[in-house]
């Protein structure tokens, strides 16, 4: 069985509050790949990754319609914690499960040897990916090039954070949507 496959059945994380649903999308022939946190509860409850307003906010970063962010030919999506992990008691949702990417990253990367660039969305991916440093650090500076690219997190509260950084709509942005043509 492949590690795709067997991802798809993981029922590994069974005490979760809505229950296990590993959404992700690989591909042998997938050239992008976006590494993102884990599913919301609209993803949850679609099993399509980035349905929802993160997404479209992420779609609106890339140029990208929607047909062309869901050709799973072409792109590849795997977050961190595969399944919805749910909510913190303040509020906002909980972390991806720390042993959802050890798990599966790994094998699912070895059945995708056409990538030439994955995005890592957010801390979580960044700090597997990347190493130390902070989000903001790694946007700017940008020090997994040419074969990772940072961004934040497009949730709603990356409003306030761009407002704070114009550089990310004024350089990163373009930047971003030229590597994602590139391939």
């Amino acid at each position: 069985m492949c590690a795709a496959s067997e991802a798809a059945a993981c029922t590994h994380c069974q005490g979760l509050p809505l229950g296990p649903r590993p959404v992700f999308r690989v591909s042998p022939t997938a050239r992008l790949l976006i590494i993102g946190q884990a599913p919301g509860t609209k993803v949850h409850a679609t099993g399509i990754p980035w349905n929802d307003p993160s997404g479209e906010r992420l779609r609106d970063w890339l140029g990208m319609t929607r047909d062309a962010f869901y050709d799973a030919t072409r792109i590849a999506i795997m977050p961190m914690g595969f399944c919805y992990p749910g909510r913190l008691p303040r509020g906002g949702d909980a972390p991806p499960r720390p042993e959802c990417a050890p798990l599966w990253h790994d094998r699912l990367l070895a059945e995708m040897p056409a990538l030439r660039l994955t995005l890592l969305v957010g801390a979580y991916a960044q700090a597997r990916y990347l190493g130390p440093g902070t989000m903001t650090e790694n946007v700017r500076a940008q020090p997994g090039l040419p074969r990772h690219f940072a961004l934040p997190h497009p949730s709603w509260r990356t409003i306030g954070w761009a407002a704070r950084n114009p550089w990310f709509a004024a350089e990163t942005l373009p930047a971003l949507r030229q590597a994602a043509a590139a391939v």
